[in-house]
């Protein structure tokens, strides 16, 4: 039984998400260039080159919990903002992650993106892939998580039938991506080479792996997937493929072209399917929701005005927890009062048997002192 590795949340229609791997060296150096070259374009507001462990350290200004954190592994968090249509503001966090295993040099460097913005996300907008990563074929920053596909490019299947139906789960499984299987109906010269992709607009195109099968392929693609997923691939046709869970309003007919000409033309049916299929409710993956949540509530990016109005939003937290905390030793010290006059009541004044009234300890009480421990107990009360 395959393992369920979404949540029952929808991924909010404010926020793209993208995860994957960059097999070249200096992952982190091509994503400060990147961002310093799109500061310095005026493309960006700004951006924010963070250590992880400092990332996540809580503050009383910014008290943050262990969702905080990004994990041992990670190795760099970037933070960027920047504006769109009509001024709508969006920021995002990429987060570089080392190896689990010992095979570096293969796996490379795991990244995961978040990015939300002021209302829901258009399709036309800048991807936030080439906001922290040039849009050049030569970083190798585009591969998935599944060994052996990439994004930006068109992806053979495997001949074998074994390693066929295993990149097909591990696909629908694993990866973060939409994928569309596309038949070669015959094989297509350069221009029906060039991935189909490339014509969907900005912040969709780095969203969706390109699949082809050769035209021999036809039988074993349309088996392996059938058995598999459950959905066929026409001859010369193309599918886009259903996530494990599958998601709310698929079906495999409304999401299948049956003729897709390779020779340069926009695919104007396949890529409508695409951004139809892109626009349904989706889970939100259950190692996408810490990402998430980091974005949200541990943002460190901050304009002048959010800072101020932040800090006084801290303010009144604070002055409302004392308040709060005032009233209860208020309460507690009547409490005691009471307790102590029925006590000397039932005891007729016997002094011997009465409970001395508490008094206050030589203990240093300065202002400074109290203000401190009280930080320190709203720290530990917003960790619980």
């Amino acid at each position: 039984m395959a393992k369920n590795n979404s949540s029952s949340t929808a991924v909010p229609d404010t926020v793209w998400l993208g995860r994957g791997r960059h097999l070249g060296p200096e992952a982190e150096r091509d994503v400060r260039r990147n961002l310093t070259a799109l500061k310095a374009a005026g493309v960006i507001d700004d951006f924010l080159d963070l250590d992880p462990v400092e990332a996540a350290r809580s503050t009383d200004l910014f008290p943050r919990d262990e969702s905080a954190h990004a994990g041992p592994s990670a190795r760099r968090l970037f933070e960027a903002r920047w504006r769109v249509a009509d001024g709508v503001t969006v920021r995002a966090q990429l987060t570089t992650y080392g190896s689990e295993s010992r095979r570096v040099e293969s796996e490379g460097v795991t990244w995961v993106l978040a990015a939300e913005a002021e209302r829901a996300w258009e399709a036309s907008w800048p991807s936030p892939a080439t906001v922290f990563w040039p849009d050049s074929d030569q970083v190798a920053w585009d591969h998935d998580k599944v060994p052996g596909v990439r994004l930006r490019t068109t992806n053979h299947l495997p001949k074998d039938d074994g390693e066929l139906r295993r990149l097909l789960r591990d696909c629908t499984r694993q990866s973060w991506f939409i994928h569309v299987v596309v038949h070669e109906a015959m094989t297509p010269d350069a221009r029906g080479r060039r991935p189909i992709t490339a014509f969907l607009p900005p912040s969709l195109r780095h969203r969706v792996v390109e699949h082809r099968a050769t035209p021999e392929q036809a039988l074993i693609a349309d088996f392996a997937m059938k058995r598999e997923l459950g959905v066929g691939l026409p001859r010369g046709g193309a599918v886009v493929l259903p996530p494990t869970p599958q998601v709310p309003g698929y079906d495999a007919e409304r999401f299948t072209v049956r003729a897709v000409f390779l020779n340069g033309t926009e695919p104007t049916e396949l890529l409508q399917k695409i951004a139809e299929f892109a626009s349904l409710p989706r889970p939100l993956p259950a190692d996408a929701e810490q990402v998430l949540t980091r974005l949200r509530q541990g943002w460190h990016l901050l304009t002048p005005d959010e800072e101020l109005a932040h800090a006084r939003a801290m303010v009144t937290r604070y002055a409302k927890a004392l308040e709060a905390m005032t009233a209860s030793c208020d309460l507690y010290r009547e409490a005691a009062e009471s307790a102590l006059a029925a006590l000397a009541e039932a005891t007729s004044g016997n002094d011997a048997s009465r409970t001395p009234t508490p008094t206050a300890t030589d203990q240093d009480t300065s202002p400074l002192k109290t203000l401190t421990k009280t930080l320190a107990f709203f720290r530990s009360a917003n960790r619980s």
